[in-house]
């Protein structure tokens, strides 16, 4: 079966909304335990105004003092010009931009319209056009918004063609809130390449409503190959009611490896990082494999 890329967002995405600052060295260790648990791409972190979100206000000291490895991308989400800047002085390998397709969504994550948040990109993009660092764009509340309700199909098609005219890498289409469902995953991914067959797309879910990894199989069976993931299930969005965290990564790498699919990641490595991730937050973390166990571990009679 075909090779499925795994991309871990928790050192962001998860960490972000913890009431409690996990300490920088603590952070360090959890990203290079993710780096040898082989996962092909971390989000380390976020260039993000610190007064907006406190627990990433160590982000030079983590992305400097990672072990990297050559085999793994090692991104970071940036906002704006100083946050381009900041990360490029860490050399992160990939820098993800973030505009929500839903304009109420926007503003409440970052105070602009959806087309302003495109006119500020554009300088960045013009900054950014002759380094290294490959750039990926992200489009929030693809599959739905907790505000405006249904996005149109139309709507998100043109945010690509947005994103592709200032020049990235590639598009990640996120589910912010888990409001997508299977078929709407399928049927949107289906539409998007065959307009644009060779475009690198990543599937960010959220599993707020259970769906998480239901829509990943549905955008594999439309040809997406690229999934975003937070180890342990951690995340969620600060700015949209009842979001919870992103669909868990050593379930899915778990998920998928049963199923036959070529995975980097090692399953057994990722549960162990899990654990040691459940220590650092001090609270139960919503992953499934990690307390029942992978499906090949087989019990004794006596124990029963």
């Amino acid at each position: 079966m075909k090779q499925i890329y795994l991309n871990d967002v928790v050192g962001r995405d998860g960490l972000q909304n913890e009431d409690v600052f996990v300490p920088t060295d603590d952070k360090i260790k959890l990203i290079n335990q993710l780096s040898d648990a082989g996962v092909d791409k971390i989000e380390v972190t976020s260039f993000v105004s610190p007064k907006a979100v406190p627990n990433l206000r160590d982000a030079e000291e983590v992305m400097r003092g990672i072990k990297r490895k050559s085999d793994v991308v090692y991104s970071a989400l940036v906002p704006n010009m100083k946050g381009a800047e900041r990360a490029l002085d860490c050399e992160v390998d990939e820098i993800n931009l973030l505009v929500s397709a839903s304009n109420t969504h926007n503003l409440k994550n970052v105070r602009r319209s959806t087309d302003d948040t495109f006119e500020n990109f554009k300088p960045m993009m013009e900054f950014l056009s002759n380094k290294d660092a490959a750039i990926k764009g992200s489009l929030g509340t693809s599959f739905g918004c907790p505000f405006e309700g249904d996005i149109p199909e139309e709507r998100v098609l043109e945010l690509i063609e947005k994103y592709l005219e200032l020049g990235v890498d590639g598009v990640t289409l996120a589910d912010t809130t888990g409001m997508a469902t299977p078929n709407h995953v399928y049927n949107l991914c289906k539409n998007i390449l065959k307009q644009w067959p060779h475009l690198d797309i990543t599937l960010h879910f959220h599993n707020t409503r259970g769906m998480g990894l239901a829509n990943v199989m549905e955008g594999i069976r439309a040809g997406v190959n690229s999934f975003d993931a937070s180890l342990g299930g951690l995340g969620g969005c600060p700015f949209a009611p009842g979001a919870t965290g992103n669909i868990c990564m050593e379930d899915l790498a778990h998920m998928l490896y049963f199923m036959g699919y070529e995975i980097e990641a090692d399953v057994d490595k990722l549960i162990g990082t899990s654990k040691y991730l459940q220590t650092l937050v001090n609270h139960e973390l919503p992953g499934q494999v990690v307390k029942a166990g992978k499906i090949a571990d087989l019990h004794s009679v006596a124990t029963f």
